[in-house]
């Protein structure tokens, strides 16, 4: 177990040059940025389907997980994404926003994929989310741009308003 959960974490960190980990500007005082900062500890942890404890996470359980320890309620469930939050124009996602894609089937325009926007990377997005992809299995980082992401993307929403107190 110890041995793929270090795979994980080396194949998470080495995936893309880009997505070298750096925590976000302003993490100790933007609660997105500490989100998302708190959600990095847990790269390389295991995919596990219908997963959301440190032992191993979905893609929603994972975000379950994370925005619980932030005392916010979000679904275990990747669907209950269409109707959660303010979806916010890509140009303005922050740290700590959801990042909600389709499924691996990208025909179909309903969500079935989740993460969280990790920091802006000029154009671009980097994100953080438990991928069950053969390369990767484990939370990782990827970025918008990827062509399996792009097309798979259905929009970003703001379930933190910037400003609220977080523990």
């Amino acid at each position: 177990m110890r041995a793929l959960y270090v795979c994980c974490l080396l194949l998470s960190l080495a995936a893309t040059p880009a997505l070298a980990q750096t925590p976000p500007d302003s993490a100790t005082t933007d609660p997105g940025a500490r989100l998302a900062t708190f959600a990095a500890r847990y790269l390389g942890t295991p995919y596990v389907y219908a997963g959301k404890s440190e032992k191993g996470f979905d893609c929603s359980g994972f975000l379950y997980f994370v925005y619980k320890n932030f005392g916010v309620n979000v679904p275990a469930g990747s669907r209950a994404y269409a109707a959660l939050g303010r979806e916010v124009p890509l140009a303005e996602a922050r740290p700590g926003d959801i990042m909600v894609f389709t499924g691996t089937n990208s025909a179909i325009r309903e969500p079935g994929h989740v993460g969280i926007v990790y920091e802006r990377l000029g154009t671009d997005l980097k994100f953080i989310h438990s991928s069950s992809a053969k390369t990767a299995n484990c939370v990782t980082f990827n970025l918008l741009s990827k062509p399996s992401y792009t097309r798979r993307f259905l929009k970003v929403v703001r379930v933190l308003e910037f400003g609220e107190a977080l523990k």
